[in-house]
């Protein structure tokens, strides 16, 4: 039996590009407020963006808010079946809880910052960000 071919948003799939590929987590934070704001604020995509403000935050040296992200961020995906939106969300909540665990222990175990990945299940959606490598997103202005 066949899946039914889903949509995915021109935003959540550059925010896939930047998490996955370019690793750029404010990149991530524009793309996916822009889409959390016009999908009437999805709790979704809301813990998705904290998850990437999270590991921005942690790459800034600021090991609180980077807690405070992930935790607010795993508070929302935990809700979410294991596969949503293409991707397997439980290995992100998974690797998420660790990250936040690790930091919960920096003082005595501190650790350089490392990326997470996202892992995409839905075949198109893997042909999608593989399209966009080939033609990159402009980024967004740093600056506003």
């Amino acid at each position: 039996m066949l899946k039914p071919m889903l949509t995915y948003d021109r935003l959540y799939v550059e925010f896939l590009y930047y998490f996955n590929e370019a690793r750029d987590y404010f990149e991530c934070h524009e793309v996916m407020e822009e889409l959390w704001m016009e999908e009437g604020r999805n709790h979704l995509y809301q813990g998705l963006l904290q998850v990437a403000v999270g590991l921005y935050h942690h790459f800034n040296g600021n090991v609180s808010g980077s807690i405070k992200l992930f935790t607010a961020a795993l508070d929302k995906l935990s809700h979410y079946p294991p596969e949503a939106l293409g991707i397997d969300l439980a290995k992100l909540v998974q690797d998420s809880r660790l990250y936040v665990e690790q930091l919960s222990q920096f003082e005595q175990s501190p650790f350089e910052p490392y990326d997470l990945h996202i892992v995409i299940q839905d075949e198109q959606l893997v042909h999608l960000v593989e399209q966009l490598k080939l033609n990159p997103p402009a980024a967004h202005d740093k600056e506003s």
